[in-house]
């Protein structure tokens, strides 16, 4: 069972930026893709980004490319997204996602999720 808890949610304008961390309580972290997901309220949950378990490939979403980046911290046990230019539509609760192996922008392919950090982002 790996256990994740995310932070560094919070309020920010428009334009700002925030940095999410997702802590992961195992000890073969490295043998984990991670991905970051988000559910805006009325809506179903989308993928937003993934880091494979080497931390040599990463993916996007087309409405983050170019202003998120994911990364990781095998050493911390710790996977980041870093939100810069964020806008009010990036309002949503984020969600760290783990996947033994290989993990795409699926949720199928997640067997473990975090409880969620909350980004508000105002006008």
């Amino acid at each position: 069972q790996v256990q994740l808890l995310e932070s560094g949610g919070g309020l920010v304008q428009a334009g700002g930026s925030l940095r999410l961390s997702c802590a992961a309580s195992t000890r073969t972290f490295s043998d984990y893709a991670m991905g970051w997901f988000r559910q805006a309220a009325g809506q179903e949950r989308e993928f937003v980004a993934r880091i494979t378990w080497s931390g040599s490939s990463s993916d996007y979403a087309d409405s983050v490319k170019g202003r998120f980046t994911i990364s990781r911290d095998d050493a911390k046990n710790t996977v980041y997204l870093q939100m810069n230019s964020l806008k009010v539509e990036d309002t949503a609760v984020y969600y760290c996602a783990a996947a033994f192996g290989l993990g795409n922008q699926y949720q199928s392919d997640y067997e473990f999720w975090g409880q969620g950090t909350q980004v508000t982002v105002s006008s």
